[in-house]
């Protein structure tokens, strides 16, 4: 019984299968035999190696079946070879477009001439050593735990937008912006950015003598971030402090002499002073408003205690949680210091800010003062004037008369001998009384 292929059947030579490819051979093998042209999708199943349906009857239908199963065979292990290959094509070709895409990508980083941001700062470590070098970004952000966005409160290049004071708590670092001195304190080292600056100067001052195992009761010393955290706040309100003292005594000579001298010299000096003064008051402002808010906020504080130690807080009631009783024991006594040590640097603070403030005001009420002073000398000047106007008045009014007369026109009064006495006369006679009829008037109206 003669079997009936469902789908053209598989070239039988080899020779044949390796020269052409797979669709031309079933074109091939179907127009040899006249059979209608395969469908696709069975090229595809049977490159995927799926049966094909076949009836097979008979011995003509086994040898027929058996004899496609030997191509079949061969034509897996063909196709096989050749997915191999065009996968291993496939995967050279994606990972040359992957280096050609890296390299395309490298050149335009490289092309838009980038640079990491390095910074020259002084680490100052827990012993008390100094030494200056030079750190990346990147590196700042490995070493202390940090983000990019935590970095713009101390970046020096930033300055100008983050004037306002700072004290930046996060879990393995403290971030310090004092004006002047920006730093980075963290649990055996601090990195001090602009240390040329007035301000990091006093603070280096300040700092490394503190550095001691002991202090000078003889107790135990404080943490490093303490010690850090107050020789910031010392150098900060010892400065402002030092502003004020140049500032007042040369504001109370000025308020002394002021009111009796008058000159564009004290003046120029009062206004100088005044300037300086509104900058004091800002500044000492500025940071008695971060202490305050530093004092409101429990969780900041515990923050500082718990670091560098083995202590979490509950997210929930805000509690301290130790492995050791002893360390939260410590921690707990470290933030009553630590309150007791912003209020002593607040109540330091609020008094520099209120004396400047009471200077500013008796320098604006000097001001005030000299306003009102040359105000009362511009309404005398202005008096004199007003009755020097009126008296140009009347004059000119007698001289209007004496031109008339003195016209070359006949009034036959030129014939009289009296007619020149009683004409000089009556205008000096007028002229007197329309002043103070002039005068009269204006006090009436309230203008003198």
């Amino acid at each position: 019984m003669a079997s009936v292929p469902a789908s053209c059947p598989r070239p039988p030579q080899a020779a044949v299968r390796h020269l052409l490819p797979l669709p031309l051979q079933l074109q091939l093998v179907c127009r040899l035999r006249r059979l209608p042209l395969p469908q696709l999708g069975l090229s595809a199943a049977a490159r995927r190696g799926e049966a094909l349906p076949r009836a097979a009857e008979g011995g003509d239908g086994r040898a027929a079946a058996k004899e496609e199963e030997v191509d079949e065979e061969d034509e897996e292990e063909d196709v096989g070879g050749r997915e191999a290959g065009e996968d291993d094509v496939a995967r050279g070709a994606e990972g040359a477009g992957a280096a050609r895409g890296s390299g395309r990508f490298a050149a335009d980083y490289i092309s838009l001439g980038i640079r990491e941001p390095v910074y020259e700062v002084v680490e100052v470590k827990a012993n008390g050593s100094v030494s200056t070098e030079k750190i990346s970004r990147r590196q700042l952000l490995k070493s202390s735990g940090l983000r990019l966005r935590d970095t713009r409160s101390v970046d020096p290049s930033l300055w100008l937008m983050n004037s306002m004071p700072s004290l930046l708590v996060r879990e393995q670092a403290i971030l310090l912006n004092l004006g002047s001195l920006r730093a980075i304190a963290m649990h055996e080292r601090v990195l001090i950015f602009n240390y040329n600056s007035p301000g990091g100067k006093v603070f280096l001052e300040l700092l490394r003598p503190r550095l001691n195992p002991r202090n000078i009761n003889g107790g135990p010393a404080m943490p490093f971030q303490l010690e850090v955290v107050e020789a910031a706040l010392l150098s900060r309100i010892q400065r402002l402090e030092r502003r004020l003292m140049h500032v007042e005594p040369r504001v109370a000579t000025l308020l002394e002499v002021l009111p009796n001298r008058l000159t564009g010299d004290v003046l120029e000096q009062l206004r100088l002073s005044k300037q300086s003064l509104v900058e004091l008051g800002s500044r000492a402002g500025d940071l008695k408003q971060m202490l305050i808010d530093l004092l409101e906020d429990p969780h900041e504080i515990r923050r500082i205690c718990i670091m560098g130690r083995n202590c979490t807080l509950d997210k929930v009631s805000d509690d301290m949680e130790c492995s050791v009783p002893l360390e939260k024991q410590v921690a707990e006594e470290e933030e009553e210091e630590i309150e007791m040590l912003l209020e002593n640097y607040l109540q330091r603070c609020e008094s520099c800010h209120g004396q400047a403030e009471r200077l500013l005001d008796s320098a604006r009420e000097m001001e005030d003062s000299i306003a009102v002073n040359l105000s009362s000398r511009r309404l005398e000047v202005s008096t004199v004037e007003l009755l020097l106007q009126v008296g140009t008045f009347c004059v000119a009014v007698g001289a209007l008369i004496a031109g008339i007369f003195g016209m070359n026109l006949k009034s036959y009064l030129e014939n009289n001998t009296w007619a020149f006495w009683a004409t000089t006369g009556g205008i000096a006679v007028g002229a007197v009384a329309g002043f103070f009829i002039m005068y009269k008037y204006l006090k009436d109206r309230k203008i003198l």
